[in-house]
């Protein structure tokens, strides 16, 4: 489980940054996960929330995790195109209809690659 292993590094960088501008208290965590980074969501906050008992100043810290929608570039036109992933709900639908297949929304191409998205940045901290 790399999750792990990423929260853990993550809090390494948080408490680096406190000690670095004096803060006592960190009490709010903005994460970026992109949506090709290959983390589970749910493992790496569980990690966070785990691990984060272990130092005083991340205890009572609130991870809030934001996950763009993804970015594909066309094969065809060239044009990148952001196309959200199914809600869940609608994911046994699209499946059973055959219609989860990508499409560009120019040319209807669905030869798409993935754009980016495999980031895992810290945007935001709140400190005391």
């Amino acid at each position: 489980m790399h999750e792990l292993s990423l929260a853990q590094s993550l809090i390494t960088q948080i408490l680096a940054l406190a000690a670095e501008h004096g803060a006592r208290k960190v009490s709010r965590v903005v994460v970026t996960l992109g949506p090709f980074s290959g983390v589970v969501r749910d493992s790496f906050e569980f990690g966070f929330s785990i691990l984060k008992q272990e130092q005083e100043p991340v205890r009572d810290a609130r991870l809030e995790l934001e996950t763009p929608d993804p970015e594909y570039r066309c094969l065809d036109c060239g044009k990148v195109a952001v196309i959200p992933f199914p809600r869940q709900s609608d994911r046994l639908e699209l499946a059973r209809c055959g219609l989860a297949a990508k499409k560009c929304p120019w040319c209807g191409s669905n030869r798409l690659s993935p754009q980016g998205g495999t980031e895992l940045i810290l945007n935001q901290l709140e400190m005391e």
